[in-house]
């Protein structure tokens, strides 16, 4: 089962990662003072290579849903990480451009650098369902971190900065919606339909799941992929290794492991960081 979860979570990742260089795309042609306004949604929908990206999008949420059901949270949201690295080589034939070789040794130590960190920590058990005593303070303050990097973007110019904030703020989004999702999911296939609709979970992962998405799109609007793409991945996955300790009480390693699994997240950091400053294939989409 393990090893489905993964599988379903590389999917997602690639899926999502086709989706975010389309989106950008479109993104480009958005006027600037649509940004945070629900009109940005009118001017991208208009736009045939907006809808590619949103298929992409829709594609990642039912591999993620397949991987949250078949492994824990700790374990799934992590292999997002792994949309960085594909964005980039998805937007190869984009761009009409090749990759150098300083950046496949950094898309190789970032690989290295998860599997290691995920070896190491062996995320496992955990529940299926959480109390509301553990919902309701994790929703929460996913919430208002959420309102604080929107409030702080908002009083920022349009640059790497507020990409990195509005990145942020749909990377903790995301995996609220990622955490509300594997409750859901699981309700459906225990459940049933009736059940799923009766869920408040089931609301909650789609309320967030859109705000993700328009949150998302002011990225990506608001400054170059290589900015937002890092908040999003790793905050993605921060996050979500939280809540999958908080909300499930699932397990991850600790003690003398700490030490390889803190190596393998310095890997990670240190691939993600140079690829997204160092390697010059996100220019076109950025600019």
């Amino acid at each position: 089962m393990l090893v489905l979860c993964v599988f379903f979570a590389f999917l997602g990742a690639a899926s999502n990662a086709t989706g975010t260089v389309l989106q950008r795309k479109a993104a480009l042609a958005v006027p600037p003072e649509d940004a945070l306004r629900p009109r940005l949604f009118i001017d991208m929908v208009r736009q045939p290579i907006w809808v590619l990206g949103i298929c992409g999008v829709a594609g990642a949420a039912l591999f993620q849903a397949l991987a949250l059901v078949t492994g824990p949270l700790a374990l799934a949201q992590p292999v997002f990480i792994l949309e960085l690295p594909l964005a980039l080589l998805i937007s190869l034939p984009v761009l009409h451009r090749s990759l150098p070789v300083s950046g496949w040794i950094a898309v190789g130590v970032m690989v290295s650098g998860l599997v290691i960190a995920l070896a190491c920590a062996a995320p496992s058990g955990g529940n299926t369902q959480a109390s509301m005593a553990r919902w309701i303070p994790a929703v929460a303050l996913c919430a208002g971190a959420v309102v604080l990097a929107v409030m702080s973007a908002r009083h920022r110019p349009s640059g790497a900065a507020r990409a990195a904030l509005l990145g942020t703020s749909a990377a903790v989004a995301n995996a609220l919606t990622a955490a509300l999702m594997k409750s859901a999911a699981d309700t459906f296939s225990s459940h049933g339909f009736e059940a799923f609709l009766r869920a408040w979970q089931t609301y909650g992962f789609a309320l967030f799941g859109v705000l993700a998405v328009f949150l998302l799109e002011n990225a990506l609007q608001a400054g170059p992929i290589a900015a937002s793409q890092p908040a999003l991945t790793l905050g993605d996955a921060v996050v979500s290794l939280a809540l999958g300790i908080i909300v499930y009480s699932e397990h991850v390693r600790t003690g003398l492991w700490l030490l390889p699994e803190f190596g393998g997240v310095a890997l990670v950091v240190v691939g993600t960081l140079y690829l997204s400053r160092a390697v010059p294939l996100t220019r076109e989409l950025a600019n």
